[in-house]
């Protein structure tokens, strides 16, 4: 498993691209900003949430979403943990995605999740890159 991280990340480090680190900027600002805004308007993350009213656990799913959309789109935006970041994010996209079929379909909302869910699985697999907080402190050794 090492080696093969070891790999991905000498492929990305070779490949690295500006408009790839602005777009892992663009979405940790996204995902900070819905976040925030889970925590300023949170009748909107729980009326998102009524299809799962019956699931035990609805207020510590409400709470780990708004504080893994935070602190998660921080560290994406700056490249730091990015992968782990990453990770907690999948199963609230995921949940974002399968939410719409279990309630009513919202296409937009369906739209939003689907594209941030891929994005995310990307860099998963790409990680933070050259100009990341992960590049320099692994180039401090």
């Amino acid at each position: 498993m090492e080696t093969s991280v070891k790999g991905l990340n000498k492929w990305a480090n070779a490949h690295t691209y500006y408009v790839v680190d602005l777009l892992r900027i663009a979405l940790g600002v996204f995902l900070f900003v819905k976040g925030t805004s889970f925590i300023t308007n949170s009748q909107y993350l729980v009326d998102l949430l009524s299809p799962l009213s019956n699931v035990p656990g609805g207020m510590l799913t409400f709470h780990y979403i708004a504080a893994a959309h935070i602190m998660g789109g921080v560290m994406i935006a700056v490249g730091l943990l990015t992968r782990w970041a990453i990770i907690a994010q999948l199963p609230i996209l995921v949940g974002a995605v399968v939410i719409n079929f279990i309630g009513l379909m919202q296409i937009p909302n369906l739209l939003i999740a689907t594209a941030t869910l891929v994005a995310c699985l990307f860099f998963l697999v790409y990680g933070g890159g050259k100009h990341s907080a992960d590049y320099f402190f692994k180039m401090q050794k």
